[in-house]
């Protein structure tokens, strides 16, 4: 890796810095993430070790029950309201972050898109990325 990926919140009160290459970048078209994003799908990069990830600020969280039945809980600044991380009961080193709290988002490159069996026909996505109708394998 050449330099670390950087990024927070809107206003400044929640800041990331990741030493860590992402394992996993996706478009995620479920109604949680349309929900959290306003549109019609959310873009993160998840990171294998919460170790590599430095956090400043503090997040206010909520708890959502995904499709598998396990926990994921997002991040979001309690001051201007962005959403900033997730993290996973299941999966606790896991370290995702929404692509649009990046301070460089053109440094996202998604791999595939996860859950298009809930895309809507208003947002489409890179017809060249590879879909699943939910989650791929693991």
């Amino acid at each position: 890796m050449t330099k670390p990926y950087t990024g927070g919140c809107a206003c400044g009160a929640i800041r990331y810095e990741i030493a860590a290459e992402p394992v996993f970048s996706n478009h995620c078209q479920c109604r949680d993430c349309q929900q959290v994003s306003g549109t019609g799908h959310g873009s993160y990069m998840t990171f294998a070790s919460r170790a590599d990830v430095t956090l400043t600020g503090t997040a206010k969280e909520r708890d959502v029950v995904a499709d598998s039945g396990n926990v994921k809980r997002h991040g979001f600044c309690p001051g201007c309201g962005a959403p900033v991380h997730l993290t996973f009961a299941a999966m606790p080193d896991l370290f995702t972050i929404h692509a649009a709290s990046l301070d460089e988002p053109g440094r996202f490159r998604p791999q595939v898109v996860t859950y298009a069996s809930r895309a809507h026909d208003w947002d489409p996505l890179d017809p060249a990325l590879p879909r699943f109708a939910t989650m791929p394998p693991a």
